[in-house]
C-alpha cells in the first residue's frame, strides 16, 4: 500500500502554509521565548509535525513513525558516531596534559594583542572547530584569551565572529554531510559551492576582527600580518574544499594560516606592541618553553587525525572498506512505500558503512595516539564513557532533529513551505542564506539547520528554475553568520569568558556583525545563482537504491599496508625524539 504526498492539503495554499510552519513556529517560540533545552524543543517539535503528517497530510501513523526512526538512526550513525569520537579526541588531548602545550605555543608566538587574536580566536579556533566542533571551539579559545589577559567581552565576543570562517565545515564537515544526505545532493558540489562562497568572508574576516579590537588605524599597523593570514586561509580553505570534500577545510585551513603567520612573523614585527588600555596583568604564562619533542607529541593527535581522514578519503581505501564492512538494508515497511510529488515511489535504503565511516577514522586515530601522549588504554577508557555522559544530551538532541526533519520532508511539509517561498521568484536565492541564518539563530547548530531546511532549499530552488546547490549551499552558507549569536554559543562564550549574567551585553555585541556578513552573503548567492553561473559545479544526485561495490581490492589493500606503515614510522618518530630528548635533559640536569 502506497501514500502519496501532497502539498496544499487545506485547498488552500494560505492556509495549508500556515499549518506547515507550525512545527518551525514552536521551535522559534520554545528555544526564544520558553528557552527550552534542545533536545526538549526538538521532541516537541517532532510531536507536532507527526500530529500535522498524520490528521492535515493523511500520512499513514506507521509511516510517520518509520520516517523518524529512519532520521533518528541516521542522526546516530553516521552523525553521532563522528562527534562522539571526535570530541573523545579532544578530550584525550586535554586530560593528558598536552592541551596546554598547545596553548602555550599559540600564546607564545606574540605578545600583540590584535596578532594572538588572528592565531588563537580565527586561526587555531578554525582547526579546533574542524576537529571538534560543537561549541568547544569559543569556549577554548574565549577561555584562552582571557587567561592572556584580554577583557572578557572582547574575548568572547571575537571568538563568536571568528567562528564564522569555519563552522560550515565543522567537526570533519558533518553539516555538509547532513545537508547531502537530506537534500540529496553529493557532499563534493555542496563543498565546493561553500568553498566558492566562505573564502570571500575569509579573507575580510582577519582585518575586521581586529578592527573591532583595535580600531580602523590600528588595525592598517599590521595590514601585513592580516593578509597573510586572510589569504592563506581563504586560499586552503578553498583548495580543500574544492579538491579533498568538506572534512577537512577547517583542520588543513587553520593549521596552514597559523603555520603562514608564524613563519612570516619571524620576519616581520609591528612597529609598536599593541595592548588594551588598563588591561589586567596576564595570567597566562608565556615565558614557558617546550623542547620539539614535547611539541610534537603534543601535536600527534592532530596529526594522525589529519593522515587517518585524508586516507578515509581515498577512493580506493573507501571501496575496499565498503566491500568489506558495509551493511544496507531496505527500511522495512518505508522504502518505496511514499510517491513522491512527480509520482515517483521514494527509495528509502539506510547504508551501515561501519569501517569506511569517518568517525572509524577518528576511532582508529584515538587508537593510536593514546600510548602517544602519555594515557593507558584503561584510562582512556574512563574518558570515554565521561565523553559519553558529556555527550548525552547533544546526541538525543542531534537524534530528535534528524527525526524531525525526516518526518518534515517525508510527509510533504517541506513542499509545502516551498510552494509559498518560491513566490519570491526571481529573488529567493537573495533570502536562501537567511533560511540558514534563522535555523542557527534557533538551533545553534548548522548540521541542525541544514537537517531542518536542505530539503526546502533544494525543492525551492527546482521550481524556480535555479541550480539547488546554490541555494542549499547558501543554507550552509549563511547559517554560519548566525552561529555567533545563536542562544547557545552565546551562552558557551559567557560561560568561557566569565561572562555569566552578561549574555544580553554579549548578544549586542556580536549581532550588528552578525546583520552584516549575512547581507554580504546573500548578495553572493544572489551572484552566483544569475551572474556567475561558472561557479557552480556539476554534479549528479545520490542514489538511494542499493549499491554494489566492486573495489579494485589490490589497490586499496596496498594503499592500507601504506597508511599502517605511515603511522608506525610516525608513532616511532615521537617516541624516539620525546625519549631522546628527555634523556638529554636529565643528564643536563645532573
Amino acid at each position: 500500500m502506497k501514500w502519496t504526498q501532497v502539498i496544499d492539503p487545506l485547498q488552500n495554499l494560505t492556509l495549508s502554509v500556515l499549518v506547515a510552519a507550525l512545527p518551525i513556529l514552536f521551535i522559534f517560540w520554545a528555544l526564544i521565548i520558553r528557552k527550552m533545552k534542545g533536545y526538549q524543543a526538538s521532541l516537541l517539535a517532532t510531536v507536532i509535525a507527526a500530529l500535522l503528517a498524520i490528521l492535515v497530510y493523511g500520512m499513514p501513523v506507521k509511516l510517520a513513525v518509520l520516517s523518524f526512526a529512519h532520521g533518528a538512526l541516521y542522526g546516530l550513525f553516521p552523525i553521532c558516531w563522528l562527534v562522539i569520537m571526535a570530541v573523545f579526541l579532544f578530550n584525550l588531548t586535554v586530560k593528558s596534559g598536552q592541551f596546554e602545550i598547545i596553548k602555550h605555543f599559540m600564546a607564545s608566538i606574540t605578545s600583540d594583542r590584535r596578532l594572538q587574536a588572528l592565531l588563537i580566536a580565527f586561526s587555531f579556533g578554525s582547526f579546533l572547530e574542524g576537529t571538534a566542533g560543537f561549541g568547544a571551539p569559543v569556549a577554548i579559545t574565549a577561555a584562552m584569551l582571557v587567561g592572556l589577559g584580554f577583557n572578557p567581552l572582547y574575548a568572547s565576543g571575537i571568538c563568536l565572529i571568528a567562528n564564522t570562517a569555519p563552522v560550515a565545515f565543522g567537526s570533519i564537515g558533518i553539516p555538509i554531510t547532513v545537508a547531502s544526505q537530506v537534500s540529496g545532493i553529493p557532499e563534493l558540489p555542496i563543498s565546493q559551492m561553500v568553498g566558492r562562497t566562505l573564502p570571500i568572508l575569509s579573507i575580510i574576516l582577519p582585518f575586521y576582527l581586529v578592527t573591532i579590537i583595535a580600531g580602523f588605524k590600528k588595525a592598517k599597523e599590521v595590514l601585513p600580518a592580516v593578509m597573510v593570514c586572510g589569504i592563506s586561509f581563504a586560499f586552503l580553505q578553498w583548495f580543500s574544499s574544492n579538491y579533498l570534500g568538506p572534512s577537512l577545510p577547517d583542520v588543513i585551513a587553520g593549521l596552514g594560516s597559523i603555520i603562514c603567520l608564524m613563519v612570516f612573523l619571524r620576519f616581520w614585527k609591528p612597529e609598536t606592541v599593541w595592548r588594551f588600555a588598563n588591561e589586567p596583568a596576564p595570567t597566562f604564562n608565556t615565558d614557558v618553553s617546550y623542547r620539539s619533542g614535547q611539541m610534537l607529541r603534543a601535536w600527534s593527535p592532530f596529526l594522525v587525525l589529519t593522515i587517518m581522514v585524508i586516507a578515509w578519503g581515498v577512493q580506493p581505501i573507501k571501496d575496499v572498506l565498503n566491500a568489506v564492512g558495509m551493511i544496507q538494508f531496505e527500511v522495512p515497511g518505508l522504502h518505496n512505500a511514499i510517491v513522491g510529488e512527480n509520482g515517483a515511489v521514494l527509495p528509502k535504503v539506510f547504508k551501515f558503512n561501519y569501517l569506511s565511516a569517518a568517525g572509524t577514522a577518528i576511532l582508529i586515530a584515538n587508537l593510536v595516539v593514546i600510548p602517544l601522549i602519555g594515557l593507558t588504554y584503561r584510562e582512556a577508557a574512563r574518558i570515554f564513557i565521561s565523553t559519553l555522559n558529556q555527550l548525552k544530551f547533544p546526541v538525543l538532541t542531534i537524534a530528535a532533529v534528524l527525526g524531525f526533519a525526516y518526518i518534515v520532508n517525508d510527509s510533504g511539509i517541506t513542499l509545502t513551505l516551498a510552494a509559498v517561498l518560491a513566490n519570491t521568484g526571481f529573488f529567493f536565492p537573495f533570502f536562501a542564506p537567511i533560511l540558514g541564518w534563522l535555523g542557527v539563530f534557533i538551533t545553534g547548530s548548522d548540521t541542525s539547520a541544514n537537517a531542518l531546511f536542505s530539503k526546502l532549499q533544494y525543492a525551492t530552488a527546482q521550481s524556480i528554475g535555479v541550480d539547488p546547490v546554490v541555494t542549499v549551499a547558501a543554507n550552509v552558507s549563511g547559517g554560519v553568520v548566525g552561529k555567533m549569536i545563536s542562544p547557545q554559543s552565546i551562552a558557551v562564550a559567557a560561560a568561557a569568558g566569565s561572562l555569566v549574567g552578561k549574555e544580553s551585553e554579549l548578544f549586542r555585541f556580536t549581532v550588528k556583525h552578525s546583520f552584516i556578513m549575512l547581507t554580504v552573503i546573500c548578495f553572493i548567492t544572489l551572484a552566483q545563482a544569475y551572474v556567475f553561473q561558472w561557479v557552480i559545479p556539476t554534479y549528479e544526485m545520490l542514489s538511494n537504491q542499493k549499491t554494489v561495490v566492486n573495489p579494485d581490492a589490490s589497490r586499496g589493500y596496498l594503499y592500507l599496508v601504506i597508511l599502517a606503515l605511515v603511522l608506525v614510522a610516525l608513532a616511532a618518530t615521537i617516541r624516539v625524539i620525546a625519549k631522546k630528548q628527555t634523556l638529554r635533559f636529565h643528564q643536563s640536569e645532573t
